[in-house]
C-alpha cells in the first residue's frame, strides 16, 4: 500500500518548535549582553526570552510523551533516544573538565599573591617565588569534612533512591495500600517508584540549601582572587545542574503519578536517572579535588 509504512524510524511531522526555540534563545542571550552592558530594556528582553525557552522546551517535550504515547517510539527509536542522551552527557563531561583544568592550572602553577583582611595582595617581582602558594596565602578555606562531607553522602544516598526507583519501575513495583505519610501523598505501600522519586527530590533539595548556606557563609569572594573564581564556578555550575536534575525527576515524579511510564517504555525516567548519576560522580571529583585536595594545608574556616 503507497505511503504505508514498512519501517522502525519515526518521521516527524512539521514542527514550529525548532524554529520557535532558536529565535527565543537569539532574543534570551541578546536581552542578557544587552543587560550585562546597561542597555535599557536588556533586562526585560532577557526575561522575555526565558519565559519563551521554557515554553517552547515544556511544548515540544509534551509532543515527544504525545509521540510516545501513540507508540511511535519503537525500540530503535528509544536506542537512538539513549544515544543521544549518552552524547549529551559526554558533553557535560567535558565542560566540567574545563574548571577542573582551571582549578589545576591555579594550583599548579599559582600566582604569587596574598589574602590580607579580605584584600588581595600581589606580591612584588623578587618576591614572587617565596609568595606563590596554593591556595593563596592568608585565605581559609571550606572545612572539607563538615557540609561538603554531609552533601556527599546526601547525593551518595540520592543515587541509591533514584537506582531503587528505576528497579521498582522495571519489575512493577507499584500501587498498595494507601496509609500513613505515604498515603497522604497518594503513594502506596508497594509503590517503589514514587517513594524512591520522592526521596531523591527531597535529597535534592536538601543538598541545594546546604550549598546555599556554604556560600553565603564563605570565608573568600568570588572576585578579586582566582581560588574564589575556580571553587564558585566549579562548584556553582554543579549545583546548576543539581537543580536541574531536581527539576527533571519532578517532572519524572508527575508523570510517574499519571501513569506515563511502564515496564518496557520509559526512557524520560531512565534519562533523568542517568543525568542524576553523571551529577553524583562529578561531586565526588569535586569533592576530593577541590574540597579536600585543593584546600589541603591551608587554614580552616571556623564559621
Amino acid at each position: 500500500m503507497a505511503g504505508a509504512k514498512n519501517h522502525d524510524y519515526h518521521i516527524l511531522p512539521p514542527s514550529p518548535w525548532p524554529l520557535a526555540s532558536s529565535m527565543s534563545a537569539l532574543l534570551m542571550a541578546s536581552g542578557a549582553i544587552m543587560w550585562m552592558h546597561s542597555v535599557t530594556g536588556g533586562g526585560w528582553a532577557f526575561l522575555a526570552g526565558l519565559a519563551a525557552v521554557l515554553f517552547c522546551m515544556g511544548s515540544w517535550w509534551a509532543d515527544v510523551v504525545r509521540e510516545a504515547h501513540h507508540g511511535d517510539h519503537t525500540p530503535v527509536v528509544q536506542l537512538h533516544f539513549r544515544y543521544g542522551m549518552i552524547l549529551f552527557i559526554a558533553s557535560e563531561v567535558m565542560f566540567f573538565v574545563g574548571w577542573f583544568w582551571a582549578f589545576f592550572d591555579f594550583a599548579l602553577f599559582p600566582t604569587a599573591m596574598s589574602f590580607v583582611d579580605g584584600q588581595v595582595e600581589r606580591a612584588t617581582e623578587g618576591a614572587a617565588a617565596i609568595a606563590a602558594t596554593w591556595p593563596p596565602k592568608g585565605l581559609e578555606v571550606i572545612d572539607a569534612f563538615k557540609l561538603p562531607l554531609l552533601n556527599t553522602l546526601i547525593l551518595l544516598t540520592s543515587g541509591t533512591t533514584v537506582t531503587w526507583a528505576h528497579h521498582a519501575l522495571i519489575h512493577n513495583q507499584r500501587g498498595g495500600e494507601k496509609k500513613g505519610l505515604w498515603g497522604a501523598l497518594g503513594v502506596g505501600d508497594r509503590d517503589g517508584v514514587l517513594k524512591g522519586l520522592w526521596l531523591t527530590v527531597v535529597l535534592g533539595l536538601i543538598f541545594s540549601s546546604i550549598q546555599a548556606y556554604e556560600y553565603i557563609h564563605a570565608p573568600f569572594p568570588f572576585k578579586g582572587i582566582n581560588y574564589g573564581a575556580a571553587f564558585f564556578m566549579a562548584t556553582g555550575f554543579h549545583g546548576f545542574h543539581v537543580i536541574v536534575g531536581t527539576i527533571f525527576l519532578i517532572v519524572c515524579l508527575i508523570r510517574a503519578y499519571r501513569g506515563d511510564f511502564t515496564p518496557r517504555q520509559h526512557f524520560g525516567f531512565e534519562a533523568a536517572a542517568w543525568y542524576w548519576h553523571f551529577v553524583d560522580v562529578v561531586w565526588l571529583f569535586l569533592f576530593v579535588t577541590i574540597y579536600v585536595w585543593g584546600g589541603w594545608g591551608a587554614p580552616v574556616h571556623s564559621g
